[in-house]
């Protein structure tokens, strides 16, 4: 099915103007979700608002919006105030500087979403994504939309613009905060263990080799439950500790199981090796996302 855009916006470098049509990038809505029910009827539960101080619910047109600078200390809000003091939509994203995507941590990206040149404007659109190509370079600006700012990067993928959103300085934690203790490397460990990423590293990264087999796990039992089956509910395995009691050990353990399963596949070739030797001589890949 072809994208939906969610929007228009200009995209301006210089005196050049794109408008360009925007799109998301992630499919949120495939998020599967559970609703709250009432466990002897199965009717859907409805959110309530509880007073602390009186024990009584609070219809919404009672509820105002307040700030807590200090405990349990507020100062009101008025829904006008709150609009007033929000960033106004400017449909427009000015791009003020450009620089290599390289020097942006990742820690910084937030949400991306998809360009496409707009009524009358491949020709500018396609000159900006080919000389950000040339260039080697990714555009930074601003935008502002749903009452806020935006810090958003403008780069090819491809032939497609894509912009993504930034975090705030302000809004990402330093490494420098996290407390690691200092520990030294011994050199044999150290060799061991370039050797086990080198046993292991991949030409490039390739997303669709990553599964989320939780969310396939989820839809079969939904499936079960609506067809009306029983699922088994099998106990959960205690998680490793992680505790390592000798890591030349360890090491070299992992070094040789990779080894020997690449080598089986070598043998063998990628269509006769058994599955789980193919994905032991694979990288390891996890269907888990980075916090």
């Amino acid at each position: 099915m072809a994208a939906r855009s969610i929007g228009s916006l200009t995209v301006s470098f210089g005196l050049v103007a794109i408008p360009v049509k925007l799109y998301t990038a992630t499919q949120t809505a495939n998020t599967i979700s559970f609703n709250l029910l009432h466990k002897t009827c199965g009717s859907r539960l409805r959110q309530q608002y509880i007073c602390q101080k009186e024990g009584v619910v609070v219809e919404r047109d009672e509820m105002a919006k307040g700030y807590e600078f200090a405990k349990d200390q507020y100062v009101l809000f008025s829904p006008e105030e709150i609009k007033a003091l929000e960033e106004v939509g400017t449909h427009s994203v000015e791009i003020s500087e450009f620089v290599p995507i390289e020097s942006i941590d990742p820690v910084y990206f937030d949400k991306t979403y998809y360009l496409s040149p707009d009524k009358g404007a491949g020709k500018p659109y396609a000159l900006l994504t080919e000389a950000l190509k040339q260039a080697g370079r990714c555009g930074v600006g601003h935008w502002a939309a749903r009452g806020k700012a935006y810090i958003v990067v403008l780069r090819p993928i491809g032939d497609v613009l894509t912009m993504q959103q930034l975090h705030f300085a302000t809004e990402v934690r330093r490494a420098s905060e996290i407390d690691v203790p200092k520990t030294e490397v011994r050199p044999a460990e150290l060799k061991l263990a370039q050797q086990l990423i080198e046993s292991q590293t991949a030409a490039r990264f390739e997303p669709e080799a990553y599964k989320d087999d939780v969310r396939a796990r989820i839809e079969a039992a939904i499936q079960k439950k609506v067809e009306g089956k029983e699922i088994s509910v099998s106990e959960t395995a205690p998680a490793a500790e992680g505790k390592v009691i000798d890591l030349m050990e360890a090491l070299r353990a992992s070094l040789e199981k990779t080894e020997s399963a690449r080598a089986q596949v070598s043998r063998l070739g990628p269509r006769k090796a058994p599955k789980r030797v193919e994905e032991a001589a694979r990288p390891r890949r996890s269907s888990k996302r980075n916090a």
